[in-house]
């Protein structure tokens, strides 16, 4: 059985992004419904959401585990499976990881962007690594089966969470910094950590992540996947697009600066390319899954090396989890 996932989508959500996923065949979508909400917020969220299910329950439901996956594939849905990229719904109680757990959470960011009361963000000058809180809250998502997901964390924090968790941690979605230096991607040092961990990486396509960023090639990010497979295990690689469709631009001011800045020169791009950027024209949105499999044949990979990659590996990484 082959599986096609895309491990990180955060987009103004409507059927008509559903019915994309579903015809580009995705199995599987980790939706990012929390960037800085307090648990009261996530759970208007979480009822916004139930909404969106009942609406579509056609195209798609909501994902807990492997088997949801299984399930998604036999009956041609797409399982929704819920994610933070941050920690600030369990705000400083500890008690607060089990009930996200509960309400559906399976990926949670230690970090986005900035020192949070669990680890340091990428854009921190002094990255302290992982917090005592953190430490606890990392011990208590392995117990309730919530991955650590470490996209927008700094280097140490990321090295430390690797060594704390007892489960392997994923990157859901960042890119090799060999190939693109943007500071939300990930040392080649940490990239072999990772893989060796057992831990998994989502390829990002999200342009400021990007060599040439929206001009990227498709054969520039298909040999860089090829090269990333000389530092990691092949079957540790998928996808995480990041795609953000249908947003205006004040979201992504929203995503970055929250309710702690009121600057409006914070997070990638943000001094030079307020808005969100364009997607390169090979990948304009989950339809570009396509494109991504005939350019990984064209640089080497075998059909069963693709198709773990486009989403194969992750679905062994759930089952393992």
């Amino acid at each position: 059985m082959n599986y096609k996932i895309d491990n990180l989508q955060y987009c103004n959500w409507s059927r008509k992004i559903f019915e994309i996923n579903r015809s580009a065949g995705l199995d599987a979508v980790h939706v990012t419904i929390v960037y800085h909400e307090d648990f009261d917020e996530l759970q208007l969220e979480i009822k916004k959401w139930e909404k969106i299910f009942n609406d579509n329950s056609d195209l798609i439901f909501p994902g807990k585990n492997f088997k949801d996956i299984d399930k998604a594939n036999k009956e041609n849905k797409t399982a929704i499976f819920f994610g933070f990229q941050n920690c600030s719904p369990i705000e400083d109680d500890i008690k607060l990881v089990e009930t996200v757990h509960q309400l559906g959470c399976r990926f949670m960011q230690l970090t986005y962007n900035n020192q949070s009361l669990l680890a340091t963000g990428c854009y921190e000058k002094v990255d302290s690594g992982v917090t005592n809180f953190g430490r606890e809250v990392i011990r208590e998502m392995n117990r309730v089966g919530l991955v650590v997901d470490m996209s927008h964390s700094a280097e140490k924090s990321t090295l430390d969470a690797i060594e704390l968790s007892d489960k392997p941690i994923a990157i859901t979605h960042a890119n090799p910094s060999f190939w693109h230096a943007a500071k939300r991607n990930k040392s080649s040092d940490l990239l072999k950590i990772l893989s060796d961990s057992g831990g998994m990486l989502g390829l990002s396509l999200y342009p400021h992540h990007l060599k040439n960023n929206s001009n990227c090639t498709l054969e520039s990010f298909c040999e860089m996947i090829a090269k990333t497979a000389e530092i990691m295990d092949v079957t540790k690689i998928g996808i995480g697009s990041d795609l953000c469709l249908d947003h205006p631009d004040t979201v992504v001011e929203w995503m970055r600066n929250g309710s702690w800045s009121k600057s409006k020169n914070y997070g990638e791009g943000s001094k030079n390319n307020p808005g969100f950027p364009k997607q390169p024209d090979w990948f304009l949105d989950a339809r570009g899954f396509s494109n991504i499999e005939k350019g990984l044949k064209e640089v080497g990979f075998s059909d069963a090396e693709t198709h773990g990659i486009l989403g194969n590996n992750w679905y062994n990484f759930y089952k393992s989890i």
